[in-house]
């Protein structure tokens, strides 16, 4: 049993923008948070829940062994070690809640790679040559167990632990944000919705959704201009800027993505609009879960929002 096993450390990720729209080559940007992680260790004499999470592992190294014996695996894994290991009570600890858009499974797949694969690309040679789209397509390939199409982005930004900008389907790279202004009164924050959301359902809803020609060029044309913009203006540091496009976006997403939104929520994103006193946009692909609130007074947002449970991820 390695004690390294024990000591990695794997994060949650917040994709602050970009929700849906990357699908169709809009601009994301992800970031990890510190406040949710997972481990792996081992309990010799498992709780249920942790004897859950050594079965739900096994579950997913059946399905790489399937893809490895179909010649389908996009790298070769210690599946005698990893066995042992789950012989001897391997469950992966975490904080992550499932369901709620901040990368559960992305941590797991990330945790399963970096510990078992052979051969894996170094955390720190992912920027080099043309290993960071190669690793992205290894990890989507492996996450696709939980959520039936994966981008990998969710395991990359997991497994690299810094924030990404996303600039079209090949094009991302690591990125620096502006450096949180510790006395600002502003904010980005999560809302809890109360109820984890299923990402293949809303995906799905999405994709069917698409082939609607209205509400593609509505997400091609006037979804990516409020999304590019919000990330334009929040990596310049243009806040004044940011909170208009974010009026905007928050709107289109209130009137094209209603079945992302949780039906009690529809009241309190529309009240955040009008007053203009906090705006809420989807984290991750929503029908519950997190909501991500921005607002440039938080206390007075925190006054509004008081029947929620707010947890601020970044101050400005």
């Amino acid at each position: 049993m390695g004690e390294m096993i024990k000591d990695s450390l794997y994060y949650a990720k917040i994709l602050l923008f970009g929700e849906y729209g990357i699908i169709e080559d809009s601009i994301g940007l992800s970031i990890p948070y510190h406040f949710f992680k997972g481990s792996f260790d081992f309990a010799a004499e498992p709780s249920d829940v942790q004897r859950n999470s050594n079965v739900s592992i096994r579950g997913f190294v059946k399905h790489l062994q399937g893809l490895n014996a179909q010649g389908e695996l996009p790298c070769s894994f210690d599946f005698r070690r990893l066995t042992q290991d789950l012989d001897a009570g391997l469950y992966f600890d975490s904080s992550i809640p499932q369901g709620f858009g901040v990368g559960s499974s992305g941590a797991l797949v990330a945790a399963i790679y970096n510990q078992y694969s052979i051969n894996h690309i170094a955390q720190g040679d992912v920027m080099q040559h043309d290993n960071l789209p190669r690793l992205k397509a290894i990890l989507a390939k492996l996450e696709s167990f939980f959520h039936g199409k994966s981008s990998g982005l969710d395991p990359l930004i997991c497994y690299l632990n810094l924030p990404i900008l996303i600039k079209g389907q090949g094009d991302l790279g690591t990125v620096a944000i502006p450096t949180e202004n510790a006395e600002g009164k502003g904010a980005i924050f999560l809302m809890n919705s109360g109820s984890p959301g299923k990402t293949q359902n809303m995906v799905s809803i999405f994709l069917n959704r698409l082939k609607d020609d209205g509400f593609r060029n509505m997400v091609k044309t006037q979804l990516k201009k409020q999304n590019d913009d919000c990330v334009k203006s929040f990596l310049k540091g243009d806040v004044t800027q940011l909170f208009g496009h974010l009026k905007g976006l928050s709107q289109l997403l209130l009137d094209n993505f209603r079945p992302m939104i949780p039906d009690h929520f529809e009241q309190v994103w529309r009240q955040g609009i009008d007053s203009g006193a906090y705006y809420l946009k989807l984290c991750g692909s929503g029908g519950g879960g997190f909501i991500l609130g921005f607002t440039q007074d938080f206390e007075k947002a925190e006054s509004l929002l008081k029947e929620h449970k707010l947890q601020v991820i970044y101050k400005m």
